[in-house]
């Protein structure tokens, strides 16, 4: 079973989630409904047909979207998505969380998001290419370095940037600032591959430290180990956290004694069958079920896997003492009030992994630029963006007696507001 489809016995889908998290900080902000409305709705939303010759002659149509959601504070910024359950609703959802987490980080950025709906496991390197380039040749029209800036996400990576790049390149002439997360050698900046999972354990020190107890030595579960995922346990574990379960979609394992984060990335690149944890053996290591992995008793649980993982059939049974969002929407509202009273401590998905776009935005200012930053100077910034988020988002969590989610929704929002008042579009 999918870590998507044991998650989804229930659970509202990601619209409904990011709706009434919405709504919660409209509340707060007091916002009456003729802004409410303006701000929610998309801008744009563009669906578009794929077609493809595969390896053996046939023609398959896939179904892309770029959903550009609000864009007064900037130019639209998001991921592009490949994986079999892209559809409109989650991408929408997908696409209004960027507009609010790229105001709650202070980047100059709107909100948008993309994907096509496949499996891109299933695809030769040859399909894949002419999937992405295709994909680019219908949105074309609607992106680029000063209107909409895509950037890698689930099932996408800086290769996939790099056709992107060139095809956009095609159309419009050589713009390495129409997309973040390309290979460095073509503009990209260093650090960006890691960035979301370090910007995860840059949170989580400084959550840890606010609960009352030292990242060294503490116990962390990492569920998902994709991109996300295992750059923020080997970054954790770097730290002198002791990681002691992971999962993919193929499963999990567990070692009470900490788990070697090097050697599961090993495996995964270069041993595992279908680039997966299935198979994994080493001494001390037992395989749990994606179920068992979320009930470990742990002081972190970082969900780094899909939407809505943790809700009301599983929130119970969650031991850890803090919640680090890696994931974008990873646990429902019902899930997040039944935690919250029991004294779990969440940092909300757009404070968390947030560390992505933040990168993605040094890559942007450094092609206009024309410059090169050294990786350090990348890390020391995106350390500071956090931070100060951070501390903003609790100060207002605290004004308003709220948790840090409501608090991190107000920032954004509000940022977004006033920046929309500032325009006079009313």
């Amino acid at each position: 079973m999918s870590e998507r489809n044991s998650a989804m016995n229930g659970p509202p889908p990601a619209y409904q989630i990011i709706g009434e998290n919405f709504t919660r900080a409209a509340d707060l902000l007091k916002l009456p409904d003729t802004w409410r409305t303006l701000i929610r709705n998309p801008f744009r939303e563009l669906l578009v047909q794929v077609p493809i010759t595969m390896d053996d002659g046939t023609l398959r149509v896939f179904r892309g979207y770029r959903i550009q959601h609000n864009g007064a504070r900037g130019p639209y910024k998001g991921g592009i998505r490949f994986h079999p359950v892209v559809e409109l609703q989650e991408v929408r959802a997908l696409a209004e969380a960027m507009t609010y987490k790229t105001a709650l980080v202070s980047l100059p950025f709107g909100g948008a998001k993309g994907g096509i709906n496949v499996d891109p496991r299933q695809l030769s390197r040859r399909e894949l290419e002419q999937l992405t380039r295709r994909y680019v040749s219908r949105i074309h029209l609607v992106i680029g370095p000063q209107r909409d800036v895509p950037a890698p996400d689930m099932g996408t990576d800086a290769q996939i940037m790099a056709w992107i790049l060139d095809q956009y390149g095609r159309q419009h002439g050589h713009s390495p600032a129409v997309v973040t997360g390309k290979p460095v050698e073509l503009g990209g900046s260093l650090g960006r591959t890691e960035a979301t999972g370090r910007g995860v354990s840059i949170v989580a020190e400084a959550a840890a430290e606010e609960a009352g107890f030292a990242l060294r030595g503490s116990r962390v579960v990492v569920q998902g180990f994709g991109n996300v995922g295992s750059h923020a346990a080997r970054i954790l574990s770097e730290l002198g956290a002791r990681v002691v379960g992971v999962s993919d979609v193929s499963g999990g394992v567990y070692s009470s004694n900490g788990l070697d984060i090097g050697r599961l990335e090993r495996y995964v690149r270069d041993e595992s069958a279908d680039g997966t944890l299935a198979g994994y053996e080493e001494t001390g290591v037992e395989s749990v079920s994606h179920e068992e992995l979320l009930a470990i008793d742990c002081d972190i649980l970082i969900p780094a896997a899909l939407e809505a993982t943790i809700h009301a059939g599983n929130a119970d049974d969650v031991r850890a003492r803090l919640i680090v969002e890696g994931a974008n929407l990873p646990t429902t509202p019902d899930a997040d009030q039944r935690l919250t009273a029991r004294g779990v401590r969440i940092v909300p998905d757009l404070l968390a992994n947030a560390g992505g776009v933040i990168v993605s935005y040094f890559e942007w200012s450094q092609n206009f630029q024309q410059s090169v930053w050294t990786e350090e100077d990348v890390q020391r910034r995106l350390r500071e963006i956090l931070l100060r988020a951070f501390m903003e988002a609790r100060r207002v969590a605290d004004e308003h007696r709220t948790t840090l989610r409501d608090g991190a929704y107000v920032v954004g929002i509000g940022r977004v507001v006033k920046t929309e008042q500032l325009r006079g579009v009313l």
